[in-house]
């Protein structure tokens, strides 16, 4: 669930910097629109993807294994 929403949340990122450097909204180009449902849908997800790597900042990190 982690990867997933990290995967999203990375998407929602790089979607906010195309409208910010090019005022391309992709998610709106490609689903007919940002009042379409499905772009609606989408931009749901990936908020809720960002609220949920909320919770990585405070997961207990796991030291690596040392190679021998």
């Amino acid at each position: 669930m982690d990867n997933t929403a990290l995967v999203l949340a990375i998407a929602g990122a790089i979607n906010w910097g195309l409208i910010g450097l090019f005022g391309i909204d992709l998610v709106a180009l490609l689903c007919g629109g940002q009042t379409a449902i499905l772009s609606r849908i989408i931009y749901t997800v990936i908020g809720l993807a960002g609220l949920w790597c909320i919770t990585l900042l405070f997961k207990e990190k796991i030291p690596a294994k040392q190679m021998h």
